[in-house]
């Protein structure tokens, strides 16, 4: 199996480098590729990207910032991996944790898989930002009956050709909900397990507002009222 290991990028000089080195450096089960994104960037983005050097890196460049959704979709268009999990590069998420998302679909418990974040007080930078992570989450489990504990979770494991085949359309972080509600819809549940995180404050660059939240919840009631398909792809 290959794995495509989606990173989008916006903005991240200061952290981009150790992102690409960490991510590089992981003993994975598997062949992997990284495909990077930079989505627009107007910093230093860019001339770091064009510096490293590795077989296993791909970056492609949007000539204006689209969001996360629409930097995933390059991403995802030009993934060349049967397995798929998006990786941010801000440093919240530690890549050493993909191998365990990894063991589930290795050993045929599980096809798709999320990290799931246990927000102490180490990993939080903000009790609203924690309610409302658990807010969008509760609404997804009581519209679609499930019981999953992290929505916005990044760390989202699955076929390429699946997340190819829910045609997500949100553009920027409602991507998250969006992915999960056509899962859910589907009757599709995630295999969960638990994940570091280390969630960095809006004095360092932290982009998800309260916004992204209402979004989430509006996306998360129009994925449950639509109609499901008779005989969805897997």
């Amino acid at each position: 199996m290959k794995l495509s290991i989606l990173m989008p990028v916006y903005n991240e000089e200061e952290r981009i480098a150790d992102a690409l080195k960490q991510a590089l450096a992981v003993d994975y089960p598997c062949e992997i590729e990284l495909v990077v994104v930079d989505d627009g960037s107007r910093d230093g983005t860019g001339e770091i990207l064009g510096r490293a050097d590795d077989s296993r890196l791909r970056v492609i460049t949007h000539p204006r910032n689209a969001g996360k959704g629409a930097a995933i979709k390059t991403a995802v268009d030009s993934a060349e991996g049967e397995y798929m999990v998006i990786l941010d590069a801000d440093l919240e998420y530690d890549p050493q944790d993909i191998p365990r998302l990894l063991a589930p679909v290795l050993d045929g418990r599980a096809t798709v898989v999320y990290g799931n974040r246990t927000f102490g007080s180490h990993s939080a930078y903000s009790f609203w930002y924690v309610m409302g992570n658990k807010g969008v989450t509760m609404a997804a489990n009581v519209l679609f009956n499930s019981y999953i504990g992290d929505l916005e979770t990044c760390f989202k494991l699955m076929p390429v050709e699946l997340y190819r085949s829910l045609g997500i359309r949100s553009r920027g972080f409602g991507m998250e909900a969006e992915v999960t509600g056509k899962l859910l819809r589907r009757r599709i549940r995630p295999y969960e397990v638990p994940i570091s995180y280390r969630a960095r404050g809006r004095e360092e660059g932290k982009k998800i507002t309260w916004r992204d939240g209402v979004e989430a919840i509006w996306i998360l009631g129009r994925e449950r009222t639509r109609r499901r398909p008779a005989h969805p792809p897997r």
